[in-house]
């Protein structure tokens, strides 16, 4: 992904103050539209944790069926088919709400302003992969919030990311302000039993 390049300097810092950079606005309401199609398979890694832990509690099922299990062996083994059910559980319910997660950054990130842009450079499955790596970082893993802050970057999902990219949020219309109209100072008159009403400017 290009644009990627240092943070162009403060107009006020620069050497010749009317050099300026090129800017892309990007429309302050986001992107209209549909929300593209998820472009990415489930996750590969959980996915099949789930599905081992899975075999590996039918196995443990299976395996309390046997008449010759009794006394201490038999409550071992229900011991070890309890745990492998609770393992097979807590990865199916993580898959879940990763999904869910993921579906649910995934429409939210295509109404912002920079998704336009995204559309116009085809980086749905750069979004996809941030939304993949966001979703495990909120679920308390560290390194993958590290590599969705570097993908975030890349995205433009920063002020700081934006000026790399020489993007910026174009205002509204409705937010332009106006130009103000002065008002001319009024006289006061002073009141008729007012001692200054007798007052009068001699030429």
């Amino acid at each position: 992904m290009g644009g990627m390049g240092p943070a162009p300097k403060p107009a006020e810092q620069r050497r010749r103050r009317n050099a300026t950079v090129a800017m892309t606005p990007l429309p302050a309401e986001g992107r209209k539209g549909r929300t593209p199609k998820w472009p990415l398979l489930d996750d590969v890694v959980l996915t099949a944790r789930r599905d081992q832990a899975l075999r590996k509690a039918d196995e443990l099922e299976l395996a309390l069926l046997e008449p010759d299990l009794k006394g201490r062996a038999k409550a071992a083994a229900e011991k070890k088919a309890d745990t492998a059910r609770e393992a097979a559980l807590i990865l199916t319910k993580q898959l879940e709400a990763q999904q869910q997660l993921e579906g649910e950054l995934w429409r939210e990130l295509w109404r912002t302003p920079q998704a336009v842009m995204w559309e116009q450079l085809k980086w749905s499955r750069e979004v996809a992969q941030y939304v993949r790596w966001k979703s495990r970082a909120e679920a308390g893993d560290l390194d993958a919030a590290k590599e969705a802050r570097q993908l975030g970057d890349r995205l433009g999902l920063t002020p700081l990311a934006m000026l790399r990219l020489r993007w910026k949020i174009a205002e509204p219309d409705d937010v332009k302000a106006a130009p103000k109209t002065r008002r001319r100072p009024t006289t006061r008159r002073p009141r008729p039993d007012d001692p200054r009403a007798a007052l009068h400017v001699v030429e």
